[in-house]
Parts: C-alpha cells; sequence; structure tokens
C-alpha cells in the first residue's frame, strides 16, 4: 500500500495523542502505516520532524478559530474564541492534543516557535479582554493576562475528556463553558 507523507503525519498525530511523543516508537509508527522502517524515512526524516509537523497543524488549526472569531461586543467576540478552541479540539483531536501536551518535546528552537504562537493565540483572549474591561462589560480590576489563563486552562482540560458522542453536544458545552468564564469576567 503506498503511503504519502500526510498519511504518516496523520497517524503519527494519532499517536502521540494516545501514547505521547516519547512512548512512540518509529517502528510501532512502521507497524501501524504498514511500512517498513526504509519506506518510512522515505517519508520523513526523524520522529522530531513529525512531531513539528502535528504541533504546527495544531497551531494553524487554534490560530485560525482565533482568526475567525468575531462579535458586536467583547462577550459575543469571547463566546466566539470559546466555540472556535472547542471546535478545534472536537475536529482534530490529535492535533490539539499534541499541541498543548507535546511541544515541550521539541529542541528549545523549535519550541520556542511553537510557545510564539501560543502566545499568539493567547494573545486573542487578553485583547477581548481588555476591550470588555474598556467598555465596561468586564470587571475592572480584572488582569487580561490572568483572565485568559483561566479561560484557556478551562478550555484545554476538555480535550481529555470531551467525546463527541457524549451527553452534550459542542454548541451546548460551547455555551455552558462560554457562560462560566463571563460569569468571571463581568462586573
Amino acid at each position: 500500500m503506498s503511503r504519502s507523507r500526510q498519511d504518516v503525519i496523520e497517524v503519527a498525530g494519532r499517536l502521540f495523542a494516545e501514547r505521547g511523543y516519547h512512548a512512540t516508537s518509529m517502528r510501532a509508527l512502521g507497524r501501524e502505516l504498514g511500512l517498513l522502517g526504509s519506506s518510512l524515512y522515505a517519508h520523513i526524516q526523524s520522529k522530531e520532524e513529525l512531531l513539528v509537523a502535528v504541533v504546527e497543524d495544531g497551531a494553524r488549526f487554534f490560530g485560525a478559530a482565533a482568526a475567525a472569531a468575531v462579535g458586536d461586543t467583547p462577550e459575543a467576540e469571547l463566546k466566539s474564541l470559546v466555540a472556535g478552541h472547542l471546535r478545534v479540539i472536537a475536529e482534530h483531536p490529535n492535533q490539539a492534543r499534541t499541541f498543548l501536551a507535546e511541544a515541550r518535546s521539541l529542541d528549545q528552537a523549535l519550541c520556542d516557535r511553537i510557545i510564539a504562537a501560543r502566545d499568539h493565540y493567547e494573545e486573542a483572549f487578553r485583547t477581548v479582554l481588555r476591550k470588555g474591561i474598556a467598555d465596561g462589560s468586564f470587571r475592572v480590576d480584572l488582569d487580561p493576562k490572568t483572565g485568559s489563563i483561566f479561560i484557556l486552562s478551562m478550555l484545554n482540560a476538555v480535550e481529555r475528556w470531551y467525546h463527541p458522542d457524549g451527553p452534550m453536544d459542542q454548541d451546548a458545552l460551547a455555551a455552558t463553558l462560554s457562560d462560566f468564564a463571563l460569569r468571571a469576567m463581568r462586573r
């Protein structure tokens, strides 16, 4: 069976999400793909190259979600950010989990690049919190950095327990978590 580089990246992403980067061997990856080591290395040069690809996909998905967030008010924009984050977790669980949990396994230069992407993403949350403080819809004593960490910590935990076939669909979950976040941010 012929496999593409993208096939290799997708299977690596699933294994990294299920087992972790360090617990995923190239041999296990080859078995999953039905490829021998030499065939696998025709697609990639190293396991770290695969981690970079999966983590960058996750960063790209989260960044696109933030860029697409809209709202007429800071509250509406925050709801859109929350829904977008949850959409990435639901639609791209392997990339999301690997981005959130395994980026620290990269060498320092690559890790710095991913941290910069993460910081850019987090800035979208801080910006909307600043807007809400400025227009009076959020507490004036709210620290945007702490508020964004609170919201993202809550959202990032979802990838550990959310299942699309569970009792709450994605829209209901977004509404519930947005409500939690907004209650903490409001005056």
